[in-house]
């Protein structure tokens, strides 16, 4: 049982700057990949970045420069750190654990509000 648990969202103003955090806890004992996700009202789910467990990082061309993924492998953290945060960001953030070959997990979400 794998359960992944975000913490960090809040309100903030246009310019600012705020750091998620994704807790797991549970059994991770394969080649996984994790990864921040985000839901705005009335869009899909996106990838905003990944990290796997050899620490490859991969970010979306719109947080590029931006924002900033990373993990702790030995305290079971993943963190998404960003800046310059526009009302574009406002969104649900999800924490996504994959592990090889088929298993995914999800977070909660965190509600992520940037105010113009």
């Amino acid at each position: 049982q794998v359960q992944l648990v975000e913490s960090g969202g809040g309100l903030v103003q246009a310019g600012g700057s705020l750091r998620l955090s994704c807790a797991a806890s549970g059994s991770i004992f394969r080649l996984n990949v994790m990864g921040w996700y985000r839901q705005a009202p009335g869009k899909q789910r996106e990838l905003v970045a990944s990290v796997t467990s050899g620490g490859s990082t991969n970010y979306a061309d719109f947080v590029k420069g931006r924002f900033t993924i990373s993990r702790d492998n030995a305290k079971k953290m993943m963190y998404l750190e960003m800046n310059s945060l526009n009302p574009e960001d406002t969104a649900v953030y999800y924490c996504n654990l994959h592990q090889l070959p088929t298993y995914d997990y999800w977070g909660q979400g965190t509600q992520v509000t940037v105010s113009s």
